[in-house]
């Protein structure tokens, strides 16, 4: 099927998928059924398997699913079977506490360099990564082979710095600035609200204390 016609829902739960079939590698567990997945998951038996199906099913009537083997397809699907190189752009707290984020390696998400503007910050050592300025960028991109980029900047201005990175050819932009970025089609945007996600549990919270 082609990915175009999957929707953001199934995209949204294949990291769920893969970060419980790490576990159950973990636990020494070789095979499991939906329904078994379900239980773990909170996710319908049905659901689970609508979503895998979207990519050629993967289990087998009667056996299951063979952990490892789903666990190996969905890192080809979602692009974590091999290493993507990262920059960060902002090093204050937010980009601090990514570049220290270790898990992210494991994932194949290797932070390369991290770029800022303000001169108290370039030159300090993050993580054994030294803070470069932002002028420095584009040359690094092409001479490191960047993928994505990271920006923990201020809104005012993430697109234009957007639009530099894009510039420089990083295809992927991970975007923490409180502003959504809108940019060519051979630009892959992921928009993250912390304080989206804050108001949504501050709703169900609500809902519960009613």
């Amino acid at each position: 099927m082609n990915e175009r016609e999957i929707s953001t829902a199934v995209i949204r739960r294949l990291p769920r998928y893969y970060r419980y079939l790490e576990e159950l590698i973990d636990s020494g567990v070789e095979r499991i059924s939906s329904n078994e997945l379900s239980e773990r998951m909170k996710v319908t038996a049905s659901q689970i398997r609508q979503d895998l199906n979207n990519f050629g099913g993967f289990g087998q009537q009667g056996y299951g699913y063979n952990v490892k083997y789903l666990h190996s397809e969905i890192a080809k699907i979602l692009g974590i079977d091999k290493k993507h190189n990262m920059i960060i752009i902002g090093a204050g707290n937010l980009g601090q506490a990514i570049a220290n984020y270790s898990a992210f390696e494991k994932r194949g998400f290797v932070v390369k360099g991290i770029f800022d503007i303000n001169p108290k910050l370039v030159g300090m050592t993050v993580r054994g990564i030294e803070v470069m300025n932002l002028e420095d960028m584009p040359e690094f991109v092409k001479r490191e082979n960047i993928d994505i980029a990271a920006l923990t900047i201020p809104k005012t201005s993430a697109a234009d710095v957007a639009a530099d990175v894009a510039a420089a050819g990083v295809k992927a932009i991970w975007n923490f600035a409180h502003t959504d970025l809108a940019l060519s089609d051979d630009v892959v945007v992921e928009n993250v609200h912390l304080s989206e996600s804050l108001m949504q549990l501050s709703y169900r919270l609500a809902r519960k204390e009613k």
